[in-house]
């Protein structure tokens, strides 16, 4: 007869107050790039009060918007200990097909439009996630590989073909700038995903075993998680997210070539890790990596408005980068010496 032996579950690590380590410290990231976020706003609306207007506020929030959305599946990857680097070239997958679709079918709705986005990135999504796993290839080479196949795809569909704004429905072109209650529908659809995947991520059992899987695969596995399910789910998501990213990029700027969301990827880890999002797994939140994608889109903005080389926007980011792992070191060896103080009064 055998005995089915549980994992052990882990004990939650308190700072003073009653508060966890891990809530504390990554609460305190959030607070801290809010906190950024007002003193980057404040010091450029001192030296140029156009970067306040009205246009630059709206163009700042629709460019935010593709960011966080790429940025919460990219987040929900990150979340599992996995990385998804193939986004940037999903979104253009799927707006050029979208593009491509919406040209030769000029009567069909936009609603139309999103869900064939969704469909092509969930698929792209799905076989990065079975490579994975079945493979039993790191998630950082098998996205690497698939960053150039699906760019590949693209290439070799577009033929150097550019679909133009002049091509595409008013509607679709509509949608892209339009708002609802002086709400833009990109950043309407942005809002809607960060709140159902942090619900999603916070409250039910599937946000919680992502979770788990992050912090301790093993245990994981014993505590009969399953892992393999769920590695294929978050890169669905993933992909997902970046299908309808491709449909809001396609919307907001009309003109789509081979080349779009091209380099993304990488702008896209950095909201994620700037945010708060453990390069570890098993922490973070997608609030933080929303934070982290608006600002990224402002630090792009405030540069321009100051008239300063774009150069220091890649490196103030990579400061930025290094910056949030040595801050997830920090918490690691924290919550190890916390461990290791309370088991030695136990």
């Amino acid at each position: 007869m055998t005995t089915k032996v549980a994992a052990p579950v882990p004990r939650k690590v308190t700072a003073p107050g009653g508060r966890s380590v891990f809530g504390a410290v990554f609460k305190a990231r959030e607070s801290g790039i809010v906190l950024a976020l007002v003193v980057l706003v404040a010091f450029t609306a001192t030296q140029n009060s156009r970067f306040l207007s009205g246009q630059s506020i709206r163009d700042i929030l629709l460019g935010t918007a593709i960011l966080a959305v790429l940025a919460v599946g990219q987040a929900v990857v990150m979340i599992t200990r996995n990385i998804d680097l193939s986004v940037g070239s999903v979104l253009g997958l799927s707006a050029f097909a979208v593009g491509a679709l919406l040209r030769d079918n000029q009567g069909l709705p936009t609603i139309v439009a999103l869900l064939a986005g969704l469909a092509i990135g969930a698929v792209c999504g799905v076989l990065n996630g079975v490579l994975v796993r079945f493979g039993q290839v790191p998630a950082l080479v098998v996205t690497l590989g698939t960053l150039y196949a699906y760019r590949g795809v693209v290439y070799f569909w577009a033929g150097g073909e550019q679909i133009n704004a002049d091509k595409l429905p008013a509607s679709f072109l509509a949608f892209g700038h339009d708002s609802i209650l002086g709400i833009p529908w990109l950043v309407l659809i942005a809002v809607i995903v960060l709140v159902v995947a942090g619900i999603v991520l916070r409250n039910y059992r599937a946000g919680r075993e992502l979770y788990a899987m992050g912090s301790s695969p093993q245990a994981a596995e014993l505590a009969g998680i399953k892992v393999g399910r769920n590695t294929i789910a978050a890169f669905l998501v993933s992909g997902a997210l970046a299908g309808v990213a491709g449909v809001l990029f396609a919307a907001r700027f009309g003109t789509i070539d081979a080349a779009a969301g091209n380099g993304m990827e990488l702008n896209v880890v950095a909201a994620a890790v700037v945010g708060g999002v453990a390069v570890f797994g098993g922490s973070g939140t997608v609030w933080g990596a929303g934070l982290g994608a608006l600002l990224l889109t402002v630090i792009g903005s405030a540069l321009a408005v100051l008239d300063i080389n774009q150069f220091w926007q890649q490196a103030i980011v990579g400061a930025l980068i290094l910056l949030a792992i040595g801050a997830d070191r920090l918490v690691a060896v924290r919550v190890a010496r916390a461990l290791k103080k309370r088991d030695s009064h136990v």
